[in-house]
């Protein structure tokens, strides 16, 4: 599981003005949720990591494998489709519902996984890139309004 907590900047500072209003965060992670959801699926068609750098490209047994160099597109699409938040008024869960995925974001070791064909390397994909920063704190700030 890829667990992040943003702490010590803007959007912290906005939620605490929400929770000490006793407002019900619950709708403004909802929309947050929305937000990441699609930015995550964006990284599949750009091929970056949240922190914008490329992924690797594909070895040329995996391409052969594939029959693409479309590097998380893999045979059914899944990996990129099956996401899915839970929001309640004080936390917000993305996940993907791909048993693989795990593999695919941190990278594996042929010696640690015997079934695959090669090294796998990291291709991040989960995460909060600056641009949803800028997103999660305008839809806080515009909750607060």
């Amino acid at each position: 599981m890829i667990e992040m907590e943003l702490t010590g900047d803007d959007i912290v500072r906005v939620l605490q003005q929400l929770r000490d209003n006793g407002q019900d965060l619950k709708p403004a992670l909802k929309d947050i949720g929305e937000k990441l959801i699609n930015s995550t699926k964006d990284r599949f068609t750009a091929e970056k990591a949240p922190d914008g750098s490329d992924w690797e490209k594909l070895s040329d047994i995996t391409i052969a494998n594939k029959g693409h160099a479309n590097k998380l597109a893999g045979e059914s699409g899944q990996l990129a489709s099956r996401f899915s938040y839970q929001a309640n008024d004080h936390e917000l869960v993305l996940s993907n519902l791909q048993p693989y995925a795990t593999m695919q974001h941190f990278g594996g070791k042929k010696s640690d996984f015997p079934h695959l064909w090669g090294d796998i390397p990291a291709r991040p994909f989960m995460g909060v890139s600056s641009g949803d920063r800028e997103e999660i704190f305008k839809i806080l700030s515009d909750f607060l309004d």
